[in-house]
């Protein structure tokens, strides 16, 4: 396969590698107003490739290595990280791996690393040809095929373990969609033949994606895996197949937090009953995954902690815990009155009606430094607890 455009001389020509590792940190709208001081590759093309090491440096650092080349922006932000990517391969194997939306390929570079066979299927042909070339920089083979998706299905004869797909997201409008059937491809129009073709299909899916909306549309779905980095909800991967299971199993990470990783049935939290109580030594705040998955009373019930209000997703118990999904405080309960001006806080606000924001103006605290307010509610009414 063969580049559209010209990445071969960028790839070859030292001094434009030299000129693009010594603009990194330059201002990229300004390079762009200037003459590209070689002939054979636009100015366009070199902040291209900048942009894609600046990118490549907080997202996938693995690609930062002499001869990668990079898409433009759009594909560079469509791109998983190389942490979630990372921790997806973990839990998959098998002897035959397709992904049919390889996209820059950073998914199916690590989730293929325990494969045999790796199959690679995108219908941008520049976009397949910049993977390959990488993939040939970094060692890796696979079998590239140029095609659309559901092209490929309709004449494919083989049969993998592993079907990964990871569907566009936007309507042709470029508005952000989170329905199955408003997806490109559209899952449940595919579904079968999916199901058809390999033991398991893995889809990537929005972060705002409604769990229960899931399962009633996929009875086939028997893993739910909630992916935060940092606190932030970055993935919900589903996992299909047609074997029988007992349940559908979802875990909840927050990647890069120390955090204890939290599992449990679907279904568990309908059955479940939390415990309410004031605020005690210790007070819980649940990760984003967890708050993700819906689970407030089964928090309370499987952990053996107190909840202070319904709607408030907070936790307490007198004696510490060590395998909290989430963050941990010792806090006592305070008055407002013994908040002095121009003291020093993190704030938190927590069914609460003041914003953090609004705390800060009326109490005049300044943003920061070591210690936490958290404006909250118990069962008894609103409650400022300060960090001891």
């Amino acid at each position: 396969m063969v580049f559209v455009y010209s990445v071969g001389n960028i790839i070859k020509n030292k001094e434009i590698q030299d000129y693009i590792n010594a603009n990194l940190n330059t201002d990229l709208h300004a390079q762009l107003l200037k003459k590209s001081p070689f002939p054979d590759v636009s100015m366009q093309e070199i902040v291209q490739q900048i942009k894609g090491k600046q990118t490549a440096q907080k997202k996938f650092p693995f690609l930062l290595k002499e001869g990668i080349v990079f898409p433009p922006q759009l594909n560079l932000e469509q791109a998983s990280s190389e942490k979630t990517a990372v921790y997806k391969s973990q839990i998959l194997k098998g002897k035959k791996f397709v992904d049919l939306t390889s996209g820059f390929g950073i998914d199916a570079y690590y989730l293929s690393q325990n494969f045999d066979e790796v199959t690679l299927v995108e219908q941008n042909q520049e976009l397949l040809g910049i993977v390959e070339h990488n993939w040939n920089v970094l060692g890796r083979k696979a079998k590239f095929i140029n095609q659309n998706l559901e092209d490929f299905l309709q004449i494919n004869k083989e049969y993998f373990n592993i079907i990964y797909l990871d569907p566009a997201r936007r309507d042709q409008n470029k508005n952000k969609v989170f329905l199955l059937e408003d997806l490109s491809p559209d899952i449940l129009q595919i579904r079968k033949k999916l199901l058809e073709t390999a033991d398991q299909v893995i889809i990537k899916l929005s972060p705002l994606i409604d769990l229960k909306y899931l399962i009633s549309v996929l009875p086939c779905i028997f893993r739910i895996e909630i992916i935060a980095v940092k606190n932030d909800v970055k993935e919900v991967v589903i996992f299909l197949s047609t074997e029988e299971n007992e349940g559908i199993t979802v875990n909840c990470i927050n990647l890069e937090s120390g955090e204890s990783e939290f599992t449990f049935t679907f279904g568990e939290e309908e059955t479940s009953l939390a415990v309410y109580s004031e605020p005690e030594k210790f007070i819980y705040i649940p990760n984003h995954a967890v708050l993700k998955a819906g689970i407030f009373n089964l928090i309370s019930e499987r952990l053996g902690l107190k909840k202070l209000h319904s709607n408030t997703h907070l936790y307490t118990s007198d004696q510490k815990i060590s395998d909290f999904p989430g963050r941990v405080f010792e806090m006592e309960v305070i008055e407002s009155k013994q908040i002095k001006k121009k003291e020093q806080f993190n704030i938190i606000a927590k069914n609460y009606p003041l914003k953090p924001e609004d705390i800060k103006k009326k109490y005049a605290i300044k943003d920061g430094g070591k210690d936490y307010l958290i404006f909250t509610q118990s069962k008894k009414g609103k409650i400022i607890l300060k960090s001891v």
